[in-house]
């Protein structure tokens, strides 16, 4: 973490007892973050979090004096000593009274230091967001008639940019690689189908590097058509290096996964619900495109919908999850905490299926559902997420 501060205090309280308790205040948070905060010039942004520490009462007119030198988000650093508390109280209030947002972090240390972690990675994931770069490869599959977002309201939401691609750069990229140059060692299977879909990755992989994508997502069915192949493993792939791909043209599933990637640093699944047990509020998940990071063990199968090319087959550890789907209204979401109960093995779903047991109440999904496919990875996220969603989709 790069975290910087900026300070303000009162020429009433520059003496030799306030700077030791302000030097004993910054080490004790800085031993909980577990990083240095940086002294900074109050212009000095270049960072992943930036704290404007008010050292002691009285400082409000330095605030105001240099208040064009500071960038919002303003967040303000106290202490419970020498109206720290109480400096930062009014000028936090005139802020808000000129509809300026920003926060104060008090408390005790483990709870700022806490606090001040968090606001790291919800800074780092906003950031990344307004430099963030999505192709949009090929439109989006037809059936998705709910999961287009406007563009320039996407960018006005995220501050990134979506660019849309022929899916001919797939295809053309695709029929410059030799089968034979290709292999792969992970396991047996038909190894015409396995070096076609590796050179569907390959292709992928050049058109991220010719456009500088953050992440992708594919109109795959086409394929199956114009080059006998699918993009399932591709996809898992390039998940697996944390390169964000989304599968079906689903532009709100690969925000809804870059999300989860940044703010979590976790491999995720993009799935369908494919059965829903209100009274028992389980949800049964299933998809072709799981990364290979996120299994036990794993198999290779065929796509399901078309029983061609190759898919992966995994079994996930029955652990703590989240699961997300941002809505294409960019307004709702679904985003809720369960626990992967088992895996499952049926002959009429896609081939990675995984049974979740949901804490909140799953029926919400078929009152006022936000789209298809549902974004899963391990753990429990959904606080953070939420802080970071009631920002964005404000």
């Amino acid at each position: 973490m790069n975290i910087k501060l900026s300070s303000f205090r009162s020429f009433l309280h520059q003496n030799e007892v306030v700077n030791n308790e302000l030097n004993k205040f910054l080490k004790e948070v800085s031993e909980n973050v577990g990083d240095e905060l940086k002294l900074a010039e109050l212009d000095d942004y270049d960072c992943d979090l930036k704290l404007i520490f008010i050292e002691s009462g009285g400082s409000e007119g330095l605030f105001l004096k240099n208040f064009s030198k500071l960038q919002a988000p303003y967040y303000f650093l106290t202490t419970g000593s020498n109206n720290s508390l109480a400096a930062s109280l009014e000028i936090l209030t005139y802020l808000n009274n000129n509809n300026l947002k920003g926060e104060i972090i008090h408390g005790s240390t483990q709870y700022v230091a806490e606090r001040i972690k968090n606001l790291c990675v919800l800074e780092k994931a906003k950031k990344a967001l307004s430099k963030a770069k999505f192709g949009v490869i090929g439109h989006p599959s037809d059936w998705l008639i709910s999961s287009v977002p406007n563009y320039e309201k996407f960018k006005e939401t995220f501050g990134a940019n979506l660019v849309d691609i022929p899916l001919d750069e797939v295809t053309n990229n695709y029929l410059k690689v030799d089968f034979n140059d290709v292999k792969f060692d992970l396991k047996q299977f038909d190894q015409n189908e396995l070096n076609k879909a590796k050179n569907v990755y390959l292709s992928l992989l050049r058109i991220v590097k010719k456009h500088n994508l953050s992440g992708l997502t594919l109109r795959c069915f086409d394929l199956i058509s114009s080059i006998h192949s699918t993009g399932c493993l591709g996809l898992s792939l390039l998940n697996n290096d944390f390169i964000t791909a989304s599968c079906e043209g689903d532009i709100m599933a690969l925000v809804s996964m870059y999300i989860a990637n940044i703010v979590t640093g976790m491999h995720t699944f993009q799935a369908n619900p494919s059965k829903i047990n209100v009274e028992e509020n389980k949800i049964i998940f299933a998809h072709c495109t799981l990364p290979i990071g996120m299994v036990e063990k794993y198999d290779f199968d065929t796509h399901f919908e078309s029983n061609t090319a190759v898919a992966l087959k995994g079994y996930l550890k029955e652990d703590d999850v989240t699961i997300l789907r941002i809505s294409s209204n960019l307004k709702d979401y679904f985003l809720e905490e369960g626990h992967i109960i088992r895996n499952l093995d049926e002959k009429n779903l896609c081939r990675t299926q995984i049974e979740v047991k949901v804490d909140g109440d799953v029926s919400q999904i078929l009152k006022r559902p936000c789209g298809n496919h549902h974004i899963i990875f391990y753990g429990r996220h959904k606080k953070i997420i939420s802080e970071l969603l009631e920002d964005l989709l404000k």
